[in-house]
């Protein structure tokens, strides 16, 4: 790490950090920050000439203390429009995506778009995004490691970020502090940072998240990650060889769609993901025996995961290597017949509910049993979450507020991001995300490129091809006040 000074226009910065184990890409990110000149327009003099994106530090020459001159034109400051309203479809695609919402890009600052695309998924949970600010004020437990702290406070400020940005962010803060707490995504192949698995990124995220967000007043941070991703198994193991039979529970935070030459539709996949064999101690016949394990989900989340498993580790080639099958996935998704008896009983209600909701669309009368006290059924996006228990009480407030009316499960599920993998492995190819804002318009955020998408678009994602195909889907509940 060196020390460096930068002349640009009148302009004179000092005390500007150079991590030479990084490209010097990274160090015109720092730069964009503080002038606004984007990466591509800067035209920094050193030793030989301009500096390079990808150029080799231990050969410029570049010493501590030195002072850099750059040149090049900042982004203009955006300024109210002087013309007459302008309809949206008129408009430069990236306008289009400022116009819908947030639209904020993440500059890829090596390798990173696993961790680009994680970020903008779990962006978009705005429950997520309020338990986060609520972190500020609650400061770090004593029971949270310093680096999970660090973690949890850059991702605060990287969302705060993004929301109040139109123009591409540079994580870099984010970036150092996540290699710290997990050191496997600093990795480098020939001093570059390698590529990462991005399922494996948004688990260990939501695995630091979900230890820091921890509070023993409910008051305090209402939306923890186990309420918001938290889905609770029951399942039954059984061994066929000795009669043994027992059951289990477990909280995971995303269900796994299995991939076979059986399995061509998401719902077959995750049913495969619920059965699975494995071989332990039986004390009945005093050796290892094989167990079939069949689980069933017995409390729902408010962000249903799924993770679709594509990747396996191949001996020959001695990498992972990818499943290419197309399996289709819908922008609804009903998860019922996944379910415990238990809860089954308990979605049944608020199922009727939303029957009769569709049914007084189409004209017809909905049942009395169905309604609530002022016979108004209303169905709407999941504000609330199950307990883990298989309870299904929620509030209607995204703050964790008094509501008006008592929201519950039913057990379906409307499709709010994907994100997409293309290549044939998971350490290298690119990956993308796609997620609707709350217009209900999709964006594809490919690093610092947000491109408008139709809905319609999404659910072709699905494999078969060389093209982008869905890695980990997240579905968002759908409630009804009860």
């Amino acid at each position: 790490m060196i020390t460096v000074s930068v002349k640009w226009q009148k302009e004179l910065f000092k005390d500007v950090e150079i991590d030479t184990t990084q490209p010097p890409y990274v160090f015109k990110c720092q730069l964009y920050d503080l002038t606004g000149v984007p990466p591509e327009r800067q035209k920094i003099m050193v030793k030989g000439g301009l500096l390079k994106d990808e150029a080799d530090w231990s050969t410029l020459g570049v010493k501590e203390g030195q002072k850099l001159m750059m040149m090049g034109t900042a982004d203009e400051i955006i300024k109210a429009p002087e013309k007459g309203p302008v309809f949206v479809e008129d408009l430069p695609e990236e306008e289009q995506a400022v116009a819908m919402g947030h639209s904020a890009g993440l500059f890829n600052l090596g390798n990173t778009c696993y961790m680009n695309s994680t970020v903008q998924c779990l962006h978009s949970v705005p429950e997520l995004k309020s338990a986060l600010v609520k972190y500020s004020h609650s400061g770090r437990s004593n029971d949270v490691d310093q680096s999970s702290h660090m973690l949890t406070i850059a991702t605060r400020d990287l969302f705060n970020e993004l929301d109040k940005s139109v123009k591409p962010v540079a994580p870099m803060q984010f970036w150092m502090v996540l290699r710290k707490k997990y050191p496997q995504f600093g990795q480098l192949h020939n001093g570059v940072f390698m590529q990462q698995d991005a399922e494996e990124c948004w688990t260990q995220i939501l695995y630091t998240l979900s230890q820091s967000l921890k509070s023993t007043d409910s008051s305090e941070i209402p939306h923890t990650v186990k309420a918001l991703f938290g889905i609770e198994l029951v399942s039954r193991v059984h061994c066929q060889e000795s009669g043994e039979e027992s059951s289990e529970t477990e909280s995971v935070y995303s269900l796994k769609c299995h991939i076979s030459h059986e399995v061509n539709h998401l719902h077959e996949g995750l049913k495969h993901g619920l059965k699975s064999e494995l071989e332990k101690a039986s004390p009945s016949l005093g050796r290892s025996a094989i167990y079939l394990k069949e689980s069933r989900i017995n409390g729902l989340p408010r962000y249903l995961t799924i993770q679709f498993v594509r990747f396996f580790w191949k001996r020959e080639s001695n990498q992972k290597a990818k499943i290419l099958r197309k399996v289709d996935y819908p922008l609804e998704l009903d998860v019922y017949d996944l379910c415990s008896d238990d809860l089954r009983k308990k979605l049944e209600a608020p199922r009727k509910v939303l029957r009769d909701e569709e049914g007084k669309k189409l004209g017809l009368k909905a049942s009395k049993n169905a309604t609530d006290s002022k016979g108004d059924v209303k169905m709407s996006d999941a504000e609330g979450s199950s307990n883990g228990s298989g309870e299904l009480s929620m509030t209607a407030s995204q703050e964790g507020g008094p509501s008006d009316s008592e929201t519950h499960l039913t057990g379906i599920y409307d499709l709010v991001a994907v994100l997409t993998h293309k290549g044939r492995s998971a350490d290298s190819g690119h990956y993308v995300a796609w997620v609707k804002q709350e217009s209900g318009k999709w964006i594809e955020y490919d690093d610092d490129n947000p491109i408008a998408q139709r809905e319609e678009d999404i659910t072709k994602l699905s494999g078969g091809g060389d093209w982008h195909m869905a890695y980990i889907c997240m579905y968002k509940a759908r409630v009804a006040p009860m």
